[in-house]
């Protein structure tokens, strides 16, 4: 969750007013740009997670819409490469980002400028005609972006970070379907539809079925983690609404990894139902699948309950209230949030609006168990009635 007290939120030293109205009445005229002139390759910056790389599906089928003869190529992580192969989506390929701070990784220490020169070389050799930043604020991206050699340089700014030749102010509080819209607009790729679209291939639904074989049983899927703690639900209630869906005759799947199995065991621990578990390995393929197959998902705010969405999937998901604004799905006949308005740390009680403490503690734990798992039973029928 990210606090209003970070450096974004503060103009640098110098900058007036006027500046950034002046800014900002450029990028709206930009918005309704025509596509350029003699595209034939660009490049796209989104080097992080599963849900981040979700938020970006309907900005870059825009793209493609708008340039259909160029390639787009993402550069992103190992996890993009081996995921989207072979994959029905508007990306061509993807080049594997190295360390950068601030991009793919957190510390300076963690880059080689070896490598880092090499890339940057082979990426001017791409001469790219369109760069575009999807990346956060700007502050490393923007810098990153304009060390590719592209024709045009598009993406995001906060006020401490370079501007590239065309941009919109980053302000945190944005759905992020919209936010990397509005970018691609920049660059005439009108938009078609907002939400993400993701199809499962039958890999995924293979892999799936090893683990969770078909049944004449709808399945549901409770997805356990988030990548804060302070966005993780109690497993106890996990527990209880995984039992009420199997009292209504559900196959409830429980999935967690890495620092998740823990919330795994627990709640296989606390339900009175058998649950099936896709397993400590699970890669994204299998979660795909087994996303693709269920009725309903239950989710926190994490990348899973994205992918959910947008494999077709109802889902319940499980906000805080900041999260809900950037990541909260747009509609409601198949996507029922639920939000938790605290605010203070319930060790220390720092206010999150305006500071950050150390603690871990969730911030979702007031959401009722008794009501998301109404909501997730309503699903259930739905789609199984």
């Amino acid at each position: 969750m990210k606090k209003t007290a970070d450096s974004f939120l503060h103009w640098p030293a110098g900058t007036t007013v006027c500046d950034h109205q002046r800014g900002n009445r450029a990028a709206a005229a930009l918005t309704a740009a025509e596509p350029l002139p003699d595209v034939r390759k660009i490049a796209v910056l989104r080097a992080n997670g599963l849900g981040d790389f979700i938020f970006t599906l309907p900005a870059l089928d825009a793209l493609r819409r708008a340039y259909p003869e160029a390639e787009i190529v993402l550069l992103g992580k190992a996890w993009h490469r081996d995921f989207l192969a072979g994959r029905t989506i508007p990306v061509d390929r993807v080049v594997v980002v190295p360390a950068a701070r601030g991009v793919s990784v957190a510390e300076p220490a963690d880059e080689n400028a070896g490598e880092l020169a090499s890339f940057f070389g082979e990426m001017r050799d791409e001469r790219f005609d369109l760069a575009f930043q999807l990346h956060g604020g700007g502050r490393y991206s923007n810098p990153f972006v304009k060390r590719l050699g592209a024709r045009v340089t598009i993406g995001l700014k906060t006020p401490d970070a370079e501007p590239l030749d065309r941009w919109l102010p980053y302000i945190y509080y944005q759905p992020e379907v919209f936010r990397f819209l509005e970018v691609v607009a920049l660059a005439g790729a009108g938009a078609k539809d907002w939400e993400p679209q993701l199809a499962a291939n039958p890999a995924d639904l293979d892999e799936a079925g090893r683990i969770v074989p078909a049944s004449d049983a709808p399945c549901a899927v409770l997805h356990l983690g988030a990548g804060d703690s302070r966005r993780r639900w109690p497993a106890e209630r996990f527990a209880r609404v995984g039992d009420a869906l199997a009292h209504a005759g559900a196959q409830v799947v429980l999935n967690g990894t890495g620092e998740e199995r823990d919330l795994v065991d627990a709640v296989q621990a606390q339900m009175r139902e058998p649950a099936a578990d896709l397993g400590p390995d699970c890669t994204f393929a299998r979660l795909t699948g087994a996303l693709a197959r269920a009725a309903v998902v239950v989710s926190c705010d994490s990348g899973p309950l994205h992918l959910a969405r947008a494999v077709g999937a109802a889902t319940v998901g499980i906000y805080w209230c900041g999260n809900l604004v950037n990541a909260g799905p747009t509609t409601r006949a198949l996507h029922r949030p639920f939000v938790s308005w605290r605010l203070e740390c319930s060790v220390c009680g720092t206010n999150t609006i305006t500071g950050r403490c150390a603690h871990g503690a969730s911030f979702v734990d007031w959401v009722d168990a008794d009501e998301v798992a109404g909501a997730a039973l309503e699903l259930l029928a739905l789609a199984h009635g």
